[in-house]
């Protein structure tokens, strides 16, 4: 009776095992590089409706991401420039977000599991709209934002370390 108890606990863990690391290894994966043409190298494409961000590698390929974009009525188009550039960003939140919940802190700490920047931001148009990561993975691929893009924190760090200040964005 102990043995089956025994091998029942041990299969039981190795399912457990194997999940965490089929949803690790799915996680890790989530860019891809894709045919992309039109645009110059070092451009962030944002494609709203599909809610993917790329980054034009040459005339032909771009790093393809899942991001979350605006909502119904928060979604912007045009042209903007990366003007700043932080790691786990503090955050302030505009005043009609404040008005929407009150209860929200004047400034939400960097790092802090409720900041909805994550690990790093890519700020447009004076901080008015960022690039970022975002502590809630489940949002992206949604259209959930109040204008800004997110990206998975794994993403960002990546396409942080690769964007100069002054990176053209392009919003569709």
């Amino acid at each position: 009776m102990a043995s089956l108890l025994l091998k029942r606990a041990a299969l039981f863990f190795a399912i457990v095992l194997s999940s965490a690391f089929l949803s690790a290894v799915a996680r890790a994966a989530t860019h891809s590089v894709v045919a992309f043409s039109g645009y110059p190298a070092g451009t962030i494409v944002v494609k709203t409706q599909e809610r993917r961000l790329y980054y034009v590698l040459d005339g032909a390929r771009a790093l393809r991401y899942p991001v979350g974009v605006g909502r119904i009525g928060m979604q912007w188009s045009g042209t903007a420039h990366i003007d700043g550039k932080y790691v786990r960003p503090a955050w302030a939140p505009p005043a009609d977000i404040r008005r929407e919940n009150p209860k929200l802190p004047a400034v939400i700490p960097g790092g802090a599991p409720n900041n909805p920047m994550g690990a790093a931001a890519l700020t447009m148009r004076g901080g008015e709209y960022a690039i970022h990561g975002t502590n809630r993975p489940g949002s992206i691929g949604r259209f959930v934002s109040h204008g800004c893009i997110r990206m998975y924190n794994s993403d960002i760090r990546t396409l942080y370390s690769m964007v100069p200040i002054g990176t053209t964005v392009i919003i569709e």
